[in-house]
């Protein structure tokens, strides 16, 4: 007679043992568990602990311990609540992680969201009671830093040039560098924007070398603008020339055409005093005579996610009467961060203190490797599992910004005995705070670089639980 049919005769089914939804409901564990997170969330989760359980039984098996059954639901509640939007540690050395949010906001920029747990006077004229012009203090700062007369915020840079082609180049032609013919993350390719947008995309030069004459003869009585592309996420070197922007400037004292430029990362100020190489820069190409200027507001500038348009207050308010402006403006939460962002940059004698992104690439490597040989003497203190050292390595900038530039730094190259560095890399992961590392062949390379002040204690717990694991079994 075969398990299965002794167990038929029993009249049970190893799966009719389980607790009921019920009872699991009722434990002091998963009550708990609802009232922080949700009776919702929590029937999910024990569906899932259940089905899980289920699938592990054969005939035959002891009923499983109620305790079991309550931590698969933790477990699962914990799974479900993982993709929730909360806060990382950012080891990797990427200073704009796009996966990580890409900026971290300026604490000033932070305090000022705090503020709109109550209304605020977002379109209202305070010294009129009438209605008022959204993102004023957002224009005014803008135009202050760039030199430019006029500015309008949307949601992201992509949408920012969509916006400029669809309102000031529909049915008309847009000439564009075949070396400036971008595709940035999620599939984005410049020709199709500007084909969505009704221009008619005319390509002119070569991949690596575009000439001022090849815009010259490919100029028409149809062509609206002259579109320049900053390769912020790439570059082409060696055998390569592009056109500046002032001499793309020069062709409207022939023909009344417009002068785009997309500078993708939109540095305000230069670079080079933060240990970066020169980024062009938003002032310089309107002062260059660039009718309109495109660029994020969550890389260089170090903000919230926002596409900002500068230019020529005519052009600006032909696009801000366009429809989609509308559909892609910004809320009060990116405008309060974005002012509080931009307002930093008023204060070059405090920039660097007040601002995370540039405060990270300046960081002297030596600061860093100290902190480096700090860490390491604090967990081989109290961890005889992890095999650490200091190494030499290089930070990015990254989020589409400063492409192959590398930042020396220091960092501390983590093995732990027993345990792959993927799965290590794993663990630090499902800490609390998660903490996100890269592998280099077999080490867990975290980097001192994007560490924040404060962000230590919280590494060396997370690595002090990894200590206090079982041992794996072989």
């Amino acid at each position: 007679m075969t398990r299965r049919r002794r167990h038929t005769e029993i009249g049970k089914e190893p799966w009719q043992s389980l607790p009921s939804v019920a009872i699991l409901l009722d434990e002091p564990r998963i009550r708990k568990l609802a009232e922080e997170h949700s009776r919702p969330v929590v029937l999910d989760a024990i569906g899932g602990a259940l089905g899980r359980i289920r699938k592990t039984l054969v005939d035959g098996d002891p009923a499983p311990e109620i305790s079991r059954v309550v931590d698969e639901v933790l477990r699962g509640v914990d799974e479900i609540l993982m993709d929730r939007v909360r806060p990382v540690i950012n080891a990797t050395g990427i200073l704009l992680h796009t996966g990580l949010g890409r900026a971290v906001l300026p604490q000033k920029a932070v305090d000022r969201m705090a503020t709109l747990n109550r209304c605020c006077n977002l379109q209202i004229d305070l010294a009129t009671g009438l209605r008022g012009k959204r993102d004023h203090m957002t224009e005014y700062l803008l135009t202050k830093l760039t030199g430019a007369e006029a500015a309008v915020v949307v949601n992201n840079n992509a949408s920012a040039t969509l916006l400029i082609m669809k309102a000031l180049c529909k049915g008309k032609e847009v000439l564009v560098s075949r070396g400036q013919l971008i595709e940035i993350g999620g599939s984005y390719r410049l020709q199709d924007c500007v084909h969505e947008s009704g221009a008619i995309l005319v390509e002119v030069g070569t991949t690596n070398k575009t000439h001022l004459r090849d815009y010259e003869s490919a100029l028409t009585d149809n062509t609206a603008a002259i579109l320049r592309v900053n390769p912020s996420n790439y570059r082409i070197v060696g055998f390569s020339e592009e056109v500046p922007v002032a001499d793309l400037a020069q062709i409207k004292k022939k023909r009344p055409i417009l002068v785009i430029d997309d500078l993708g990362c939109g540095a305000l100020v230069d670079m080079e005093p933060f240990g970066l190489p020169h980024e062009p820069t938003v002032p310089e190409s309107v002062a260059s005579g660039a009718d309109v200027v495109c660029f994020s507001g969550d890389k260089l500038i170090g903000g919230p996610q926002a596409g900002i348009i500068v230019g020529k207050k005519e052009l600006i308010d032909r696009i801000r009467k366009h429809p989609l402006t509308r559909m892609l403006r910004v809320g009060k939460l990116t405008d309060v961060a974005l002012q509080a962002t931009l307002e930093l940059f008023l204060h070059p004698e405090t920039l660097l203190e007040n601002h995370p992104t540039l405060r990270m690439a300046a960081i002297p490597v030596e600061r860093l490797r100290r902190r480096a040989g700090r860490l390491k003497r604090r967990i081989e203190r109290s961890s005889g599992r992890l095999f650490v050292r200091v190494v030499k390595s290089e930070s990015a900038v990254g989020g589409g910004s400063m492409p192959a530039v590398a930042i020396e730094t220091s960092a501390l190259a983590l093995r732990a005995k027993g345990i792959p560095a993927e799965k290590l890399s794993g663990l630090l992961r499902r800490n609390t705070p998660p903490i996100i590392a890269r592998i280099k062949e077999d080490d867990v390379i975290l980097d001192m670089r994007t560490l924040l002040d404060g962000e230590e204690p919280m590494l060396l717990e997370a690595l002090e639980k990894v200590h206090r694991m079982e041992p794996t079994k072989s």
